[in-house]
């Protein structure tokens, strides 16, 4: 999971939305998204599944101050602390949100509702209790950007000695627009005013109260996300052999992980920085 995870969307724009930056009403509009509704369920003090308005109310009463992003894959626990419990559900998931403040996490649980061509995606965000505790494997943004650097440098050895491209013109031309667009400067905004942070194509990053170097980092993580799953989803290209397709997901599998890893210490940034009294 390289796209935007929806955890991240819950995390940002809830953390603008406890931080005062946002109001309720255009936070849960971010959180949505395309979706058609989330709900949350298993709140203390809640008996029935309620909005996602009255739940960051609620967390917040519970003395939730900050919201944390886990994207867990196999033999990975990345940012997850426990039990055992929340951790298989969120692997199940791939993500998970980690309240700070309150010893609580929300998995969602994904459903498509109606016939193809008119299907709505309604979420459930299950909420269960986590062990406090540091998270794992997750890095500051310093160690988080160095590593992408590298990552990325390797992942575009990996395409062209594996010929990726080589699977037709129309993934060649993606792949030249990905470097491009790596090539082109980024352009951040701080939204230490309360604006808006977004990245060197005008698109929202993350939410009001993030520092931009955040946006930096979480911007290259998706590039080198994206040019990961170029590799995987393009066809074999000049890897005709199960050895060489082997070869192709052993040397990519490291940077998959380098930049899921980027992805959440973007998103958990703001949380750091109240940690670390920054704010």
């Amino acid at each position: 999971m390289l796209t935007e995870p929806r955890s991240g969307r819950l995390a940002s724009w809830g953390n603008a939305l406890l931080a005062g930056f946002v109001s309720p009403d255009d936070a849960v509009l971010s959180i949505v998204g395309e979706d058609a509704v989330h709900r949350v369920e298993g709140l203390p003090g809640e008996s029935a599944p309620v909005g996602l308005t009255l739940a960051l109310g609620r967390l917040r009463s519970l003395g939730v101050t900050g919201l944390r992003v886990a994207l867990p894959a196999p033999g990975h626990p990345l940012g997850l602390s426990g039990p055992p419990e929340f951790n298989a559900r969120a692997l199940d998931a791939e993500e998970a949100v980690v309240c700070h403040g309150a010893a609580l996490g929300l998995v969602p649980e994904v459903y498509e509702v109606g016939p193809e061509g008119d299907v709505h995606v309604e979420v459930v965000w299950r909420v269960l209790p986590v062990r406090e505790a540091p998270p794992a494997d997750v890095p500051s943004l310093g160690e988080a950007e160095r590593e992408l650097a590298e990552a990325l440098r390797e992942a575009t050895e990996v395409l062209t000695r594996l010929d990726v491209a080589g699977s037709g013109p129309v993934a060649e031309a993606a792949v030249e627009a990905y470097r491009a667009r790596v090539d082109g400067p980024a352009r951040s905004a701080s939204s230490r005013g309360g604006g808006r942070v977004t990245g060197g194509r005008g698109r929202e990053v993350l939410a009001p109260g993030y520092p931009p170097r955040a946006v930096r980092v979480l911007e290259l993580a998706q590039r080198v996300g994206l040019l990961v799953s170029l590799a995987y989803e393009n066809g074999h290209g000049g890897a005709v052999s199960s050895a060489e397709m082997g070869a192709r997901s052993e040397a990519l599998r490291p940077v998959e992980r380098t930049a899921r890893r980027a992805q959440v210490a973007a998103y958990n940034a703001y949380v750091e920085e109240r940690e670390r009294g920054v704010r």
